[in-house]
């Protein structure tokens, strides 16, 4: 396509991350011609530098939960039919204090009401299936056997190759718009190298880019970007780690713990304050290659002051990570082959997300904060059955 040739879509979305790219494979199932546009040369942010946990259980019983456990399915089926490195080997969480062991307890017990099994383990159980596992450390463990990981930096890619096969969709990559307009018959895209296209609708999942598109409304909105630091080991292939491993810092800090009738009675001095502070919860998670993610931390601005939290892997917060972590694995090395920062954007006024209309055609749908691996599949299938019925 020339620049000066439009190229008409029913549904434009602007961002390829997996919240843009469930928008786009809910469109295509009733039959839209969809566009994904993406400023960069492939996805590359919060998408593709996460764990690849994908954890319904870390949502309280409710919508999210709901739209976690259908991402789940749907990750699950498109495996079926095509490698999307999806891999079904369950979360465990693993308490460390009679606290969190209560609240391994309650959290079964609030899930069985809404038909979502899972099986409390003994220490001894624990430690028969996962050995690498401080016998120092567990207490017992609560295992969701149905929930997946991905491979982060190959699902979101894999997934783009099924669906341009499958589907009427077409992913344009290095192609930054800078302006949307909104004729209240169509939608015009205006982008880079004078490059035009025009939708009856357009959805805006834009991450946590908040300076190309709407800068203003970005600039007053509630919503703030986390930044993370997360690191992987070498490969350790005398290791099976298997699954999503979630630790005692973890049932302190996820949405699904804080609504239990004991959260208010944990102790925190019964956790490193330091480590607190910084956000950190530690998990685990295996590669097929062998090696071993570890994090993460979470520290905060405002959007419009973004710039702010820096570019830098703090090597101070990753020690405390690390230390934190020997005391949960044993590992028969801790050479770090790699460390990045994650970044997302989360609402500030307890909302869930940012969901906006800035013209009648247009709808802003970002800032899901770190829920989108798990349950962005549910909430695009939503939004299209809005959209589209």
């Amino acid at each position: 396509m020339n620049n000066n040739q439009m190229k008409n879509y029913d549904l434009i979305i602007v961002g390829s991350g997996v919240l843009g790219t469930f928008h786009a494979y809910h469109a295509a199932l009733k039959g839209k011609k969809v566009a994904v546009i993406e400023k960069d040369n492939f996805p590359m942010e919060a998408t593709v530098r996460n764990f690849g946990q994908v954890v319904p259980s870390g949502f309280a019983p409710g919508r999210w939960h709901k739209y976690g456990r259908y991402s789940t399915e749907l990750y699950q089926h498109i495996q079926s039919k095509f490698d999307i490195g999806i891999r079904n080997n369950g979360s465990l969480y693993v308490a460390n204090t009679q606290g969190e062991l209560q609240l391994l307890h309650e959290l079964k017990h609030a899930f069985e009401q809404v038909d979502y099994p899972s099986f409390l383990l003994s220490k001894a159980e624990v430690l028969q299936n996962w050995p690498d596992l401080r016998t120092d450390y567990v207490l017992g463990g609560l295992y969701f056997k149905q929930e997946v990981s991905s491979e982060s930096r190959k699902m979101i890619h894999a997934l783009q190759s099924y669906l341009t096969e499958k589907f009427e969709i077409d992913f344009i990559y290095q192609c930054p718009i800078h302006e949307i307009e909104d004729n209240g018959n169509s939608v015009k895209i205006h982008a880079s190298q004078k490059r035009q296209f025009s939708a009856e609708k357009v959805f805006v999942c834009n991450g946590r880019d908040f300076k190309l598109l709407y800068p203003e409304l970005f600039n007053n909105a509630p919503i703030e970007v986390v930044k993370l630091n997360m690191m992987a080991t070498q490969p350790l292939p005398s290791i099976d780690l298997k699954g999503n491993i979630l630790t005692g810092l973890t049932i302190r800090r996820y949405e699904s713990f804080k609504s239990l009738p004991s959260y208010g009675q944990l102790n925190p001095a019964e956790v490193n304050s330091v480590a607190v502070e910084n956000g950190i919860h530690v998990l685990f998670k295996q590669r097929v290659d062998g090696s071993i993610v570890i994090g993460d931390s979470h520290h905060y601005a405002d959007a419009k002051n973004a710039d702010d939290l820096g570019f830098d892997v703090d090597l101070n917060v990753g020690k405390i990570i690390l230390d934190e972590a020997k005391k949960i694995l044993n590992l028969p090395s801790w050479e770090i082959a790699q460390s990045w920062n994650g970044f997302y954007a989360q609402m500030k006024d307890n909302s869930e997300i940012f969901d906006f209309k800035p013209s009648e055609n247009v709808n802003i749908v970002t800032a899901i904060g770190g829920k989108g691996m798990t349950a962005s599949a549910g909430y695009a299938k939503d939004k299209c059955e809005e959209l589209y019925g």
